[in-house]
């Protein structure tokens, strides 16, 4: 268990949604607005946060970000309920708060919540304009009320707040595209995340043989993400990790928390938290079972996540040993641009990164894919991250069981 000086970043899954949309392959709940679910898991939630924290010992959280599902399917007075609730349980301010919403259900009495809280960062799941891709994939809210709601989301947050974009939808061209961009950005978003869709197993998407033909090919695909990448960075949007691009001081500061494999607690059906002792190299993570019905009606001793729960609960714990964790960090530090911070590698594994990978950032360099710079990706070796961590990881295997053995005994 964490002691009090942990800094931990805190993430609330919200599960509920309007509907299921067809790429989705996140734990949902259908709800309606005035579902009375909505009250008890609030209630719920208040009551697992009070006990995580405090069994945890965390007296600094220095990012909250509510997520889902659809966080603004709770209205303004349940999340401003939510809001001041978690403020109170943390002495200290939060530096930084986001709040998922989908643009049709962010009205201005829930933004207007929002930034009483504290709220300092929007997301918006935006997706497309393009109403006939919004069709295919039976995308919750239709395209003619998304400048509605970013418009909203301009005035209340200014330039901070964030939209997600798709590419490679079923009935998405170039010109589809463009559009979508040009659209967005005048708004003037201060935050883009452009995502390349991915059919996952077990969605409508990855399962039905209807969307074979209605998906544009895997290089047609490719061609739109790299076109929507151009577009972003010559609008002034750097890219600084592998879907996220950002105005000058407008990056997620608790997303890049998550890459630099920094602590971070989950409250929520579905949500997890990994907690790192970096003296000893070694992490603590839980996963809380996707279940909103059993989150709801379980105890809070049943939710938390410490003392270790016994066999059936609703929460799984994982140690991660020091090889895992050096897996991890490399798997989420490459993801930017920036690569894995080298002090903090040094200090969690008392190892230089360059003295666990030498081959494959040696391989890698001489194919034209490192930075100078720094220990990192560069902006076309990121197209590749997949295979550059296939070979980190095979290279650490070689290697890792007689390190394990030896950092064990320090």
């Amino acid at each position: 268990m964490a002691g009090p000086e942990v800094s931990c970043s805190l993430y609330i899954h919200i599960p509920f949604c309007a509907g299921a949309c067809d790429y989705c392959d996140f734990y949902s709940v259908p709800v309606s607005a005035g579902d009375p679910r909505l009250d008890r898991y609030v209630d719920a939630l208040l009551a697992d946060g009070e006990y995580t924290l405090a069994a945890f010992g965390i007296k600094e959280v220095p990012t909250l970000y509510i997520g889902g599902g659809t966080p603004s399917l709770l209205g303004p007075e349940r999340m401003g309920r939510l809001l001041e609730g978690i403020r109170s349980l943390v002495p200290a301010p939060f530096p930084e708060i986001t709040v998922e919403a989908n643009p049709e259900s962010a009205d201005g009495p829930f933004l207007e919540a929002c930034r009483d809280g504290g709220v300092k960062r929007l997301s918006l799941g935006v997706q497309t304009f393009h109403e006939p891709s919004r069709r295919l994939v039976h995308r919750v809210g239709e395209g003619a009320l998304l400048p509605e709601g970013l418009r909203l989301a301009r005035e209340y947050f200014g330039g901070a707040f964030s939209a997600d974009l798709i590419t490679g939808l079923p009935g998405q061209n170039g010109e589809a595209l463009r559009k979508d961009l040009e659209k967005l950005l005048s708004f003037a978003p201060g935050h883009v995340s452009l995502y390349a869709l991915t059919p996952e197993a077990g969605t409508p998407l990855g399962e039905e043989d209807r969307f074979t033909a209605l998906l544009p090919p895997a290089d047609e695909a490719d061609r739109l993400w790299l076109m929507g990448r151009d577009f972003l960075e010559q609008a002034g949007y750097g890219q600084y990790e592998v879907s996220n691009f950002a105005l000058p001081g407008r990056a997620s500061a608790h997303n890049i928390r998550y890459w630099r494999m920094e602590n971070w607690l989950g409250l929520g059906p579905a949500a997890s938290g990994t907690v790192i002792d970096d003296r000893a190299g070694r992490g603590t993570r839980y996963t809380i079972g996707a279940d909103a019905a059993a989150y709801l009606g379980a105890s809070v001793g049943d939710r938390a996540p410490a003392p270790a729960p016994a066999e059936g609960a609703m929460v799984s714990v994982e140690a991660l040993d020091p090889l895992t964790l050096m897996k991890e960090t490399c798997l989420m530090g490459f993801r930017r641009l920036e690569g894995p911070d080298p002090l903090l590698f040094t200090r969690r594994f008392r190892r230089d990164i360059r003295e666990c990978i030498p081959q494959t950032l040696a391989r890698w360099r001489d194919r034209g894919f490192l930075r100078p710079d720094k220990i990192a990706l560069n902006r076309e070796g990121l197209l590749f991250l997949d295979p550059f961590l296939t070979d980190c990881f095979g290279e650490l295997e070689v290697w890792g069981g007689d390190w394990l053995r030896s950092f064990t005994d320090l």
